[in-house]
Formats: C-alpha cells, sequence, structure tokens
C-alpha cells in the first residue's frame, strides 16, 4: 500500500482519516468540493487535492486510477443519490485490484444476524422521516450503496460506526460482525478513532468482504467483554 485516495476529505472524519495515512508514509490524493479545499491548508504540501464535485465520474476517475486503496466517505446527503453515485463511480473507476473501505453507520443493515434494539430503529425511523421531510439527507440512498459495495465482485470492507464523538484517541475501535452483538451496546466511537479504523483496513485483509461494526475500545460495554473473556479463560 502506497498511494491511497480519500473521497470526501475536508470533513472531519476525511482529515483525520488523512493524518493516520500521513503517519503511515502513505501518498494522499483527496477529492473535495471547491469551496471546501481551504480548510486542508494545514496540510500543505503533503497531501493533493483534487477540487470537485464526488459524485462526478471523471473527477473520481482521475482521483482513484492510480490509487492502492480508496477510503470514501459515505455521505446521504441532499436527495440526489449522493451516496449511490459516490459508490458507483468508486466501484467502476478504481483499479481491478485496490482495497476499497467505506464508511456508514450502524443502520446499514448487511444480513439477517444484524440485531437493532427499539431504541436504535426508533431513532434512525425518526431521523431518516426528518431528514427526507427537510430533504437534508436521504438515509435510503446510503442503504441503497452499501448494498452496490456488498454485491461488487470488488475487495471491499464497509466500516459501520456507532454515534461518534470528539476527544482524543482511545485506540483502536473493537468490531463485531453483527450489529445488536452485547460488545457495542455502549454505542460510542471517537470520531479519529473512526478514521483510525477505516485507514487501518486499507492493509488488513481479515476484513476484506466485511462490514465490521465498531465501538470505543475503551467504551464500558467494550471493557465488559474483554473482563468476560478474561474470566472464561481462567475456567
Amino acid at each position: 500500500m502506497k498511494r491511497i485516495t480519500i473521497i470526501g476529505i475536508s470533513g472531519k472524519l476525511g482529515q483525520y482519516m488523512t493524518e493516520h495515512a500521513l503517519s503511515r508514509g502513505y501518498e494522499v490524493t483527496g477529492v473535495c468540493r471547491p469551496e471546501s479545499v481551504d480548510k486542508l491548508a494545514r496540510f500543505g504540501q503533503r497531501i493533493s487535492v483534487i477540487p470537485g464535485s464526488t459524485t462526478d465520474p471523471e473527477i473520481i476517475r482521475k482521483a482513484v486510477q492510480d490509487a492502492d486503496g480508496v477510503l470514501t466517505v459515505l455521505v446521504p446527503w441532499g436527495r440526489d443519490r449522493m451516496a449511490t453515485r459516490m459508490a458507483e463511480a468508486v466501484l467502476r473507476y478504481a483499479k481491478p485490484d485496490a482495497r476499497l473501505v467505506f464508511s456508514c453507520g450502524w443502520h446499514v443493515k448487511l444480513k439477517d444476524t444484524d440485531r437493532y434494539p427499539l431504541k436504535e430503529r426508533i431513532k434512525s425511523w425518526v431521523f431518516g422521516r426528518i431528514a427526507k421531510l427537510t430533504q437534508m439527507a436521504d438515509i435510503d440512498d446510503q442503504e441503497a450503496a452499501a448494498q452496490l459495495v456488498f454485491g461488487a465482485d470488488r475487495d471491499w470492507t464497509i466500516v459501520r460506526a456507532s454515534d461518534l464523538e470528539e476527544g482524543e484517541t482511545e485506540g483502536l475501535p473493537v468490531w463485531a460482525a453483527n450489529v445488536g452483538d452485547p460488545i457495542l451496546a455502549s454505542n460510542r466511537t471517537r470520531r479519529t478513532d473512526f478514521a483510525l479504523f477505516m485507514v487501518n483496513a486499507l492493509t488488513d485483509a481479515s476484513l476484506s468482504g466485511k462490514a465490521p461494526a465498531i465501538v470505543s475500545r475503551a467504551a464500558q460495554s467494550a471493557r465488559d467483554h474483554r473482563q468476560a473473556s478474561l474470566l472464561t479463560s481462567h475456567t
């Protein structure tokens, strides 16, 4: 892994991924709207930025054509199939052997073994309805984009995040294959650690073709899981 591209580099998650990628010595190219380029000034000449729409197929083609890995912030803003169009372009134009890592939330369902508590189902439904009514976002579009990725014959991973918070790193998050696993119950992850998991997934072959649901390793549910595992191992 040498060259990577970050689609949506100017947002909070994109900037955190940039920090982690540079710390690993990657050559970083990013795509963001022209009006957001200034947000990346602190990185200076350490990154290359391609200004343009993250849904423009030609912009995506240019950005990913030489990348060994692509990190895509799969956001569903607006009502113009933003997430689906991003996923389509990345899947179409990335190199055949490129590692593709996408971000989304727990609400994206991979299989029937995912289990959602009533509180989470209500929260997702309410947010989805408000987002649609205000035309702020389209959660259904993000789910449709994820289904495109799930069905693609590519080396992909979709990282499904818990609720996010700011703060200093707590280390690489832990993950479960299924939403609803007790280890995820605390439902919190530092945004910088979400980004760390995304970058780490570029070289973690065990995550290929999977949709890990993550939570902070310092969260109470993760600590309880470790303690239970220790007790089990000593019995």
